[in-house]
């Protein structure tokens, strides 16, 4: 069977035609789509702008009296500085107390929340749940709950950002060591190596400077977080600046203000320059 020129040029403009249809119907179905996620995104905002009650005009009008305040707040009282170093003191302290002992009880956690390294499935499941269990729950919660256990102070706060530690890490822990490199595992697996030689050296020093690393963040996150459990009565200098703001001591909030500011940066540059440090 032969065919002459005229029907094979005919062939190709069908062929071609049906290409450039398929392509248009592809970009309108693209544009379809990318109309429909802005819809979808503007219906939420919409709603986020409604249920929150926003009123812009509120804050033009409210103006006055945030510069009330600030005038009452300055100059900040200079005089109360060395009765503010020990709750700055505690506040570190809360941070580094939880941090710790949140990296020494997620650590076992991680390990056997891990697929790759887990001694047992039941265990893994285990270990997931109490993960997520300690994530889910706020460390504001977990502080009102130890205050009612133990009673005012900062220890009720050093446990609540321990406990609640443990959600964070335990779950990045378990990644990393789910994403390290199986290969010196696999050696020491295949040279007769303990579960426990294998760990120590195979397994830790793999992710040794992400467990760093990731300690270091939380640590910093620590410190944000037990300025508000003062709040609660968890110590630190949280709970006296709530009680100078109760007291309308604005100074006495200035002051405490510019030292929260002080040592939020000083936790960050520090926990920054110790991660470019181990990573």
């Amino acid at each position: 069977m032969s065919f002459d020129s005229a029907t094979i040029d005919a062939a190709r403009e069908g062929a071609s035609g049906e290409a450039g249809l398929k392509l248009k119907t592809t970009r309108l179905g693209g544009r379809l789509v990318r109309i429909l996620v802005a819809l979808i995104v503007a219906a939420l905002v919409a709603q986020a702008f409604y249920v929150v009650q926003a009123r812009p005009e509120d804050l033009v009008t409210g103006v006055h009296g945030m510069v009330d305040l600030i005038s009452r707040a300055m100059p900040p009282a200079w005089s109360e500085f060395g009765d503010m170093l020990w709750p700055a003191l505690e506040t570190v302290d809360l941070a580094i107390f939880g941090t710790t002992f949140g990296v020494l009880m997620a650590l076992p956690l991680a390990v056997l929340a891990a697929a790759n390294v887990t001694p047992a499935r039941p265990l893994y499941y285990l270990a997931r749940a109490v993960i997520a269990l300690t994530r889910a729950v706020p460390d504001l919660v977990w502080a009102l709950l130890f205050v009612t256990a133990v009673g005012l102070g900062p220890f009720p706060g050093a446990l609540a950002l321990s406990v609640h530690s443990i959600g964070m890490l335990g779950r990045l822990f378990a990644e990393v060591i789910e994403d390290m490199d199986f290969g010196p595992v696999e050696a020491l697996t295949l040279t007769g190596a303990t579960r426990l030689q294998i760990f120590t050296h195979a397994v830790v020093p793999g992710v040794l400077p992400s467990l760093l690393g990731i300690s270091l963040y939380r640590f910093d996150e620590n410190l944000r977080s037990s300025l508000v459990l003062g709040f609660v009565g968890a110590g630190g200098i949280g709970f006296h600046l709530l009680t100078a703001m109760n007291l309308f001591q604005y100074q006495t909030v200035s002051l405490l203000l510019i030292a929260t500011f002080a040592l939020v940066m000083a936790a960050e540059r520090g926990s920054a320059m110790l991660r470019r440090r181990v990573a």
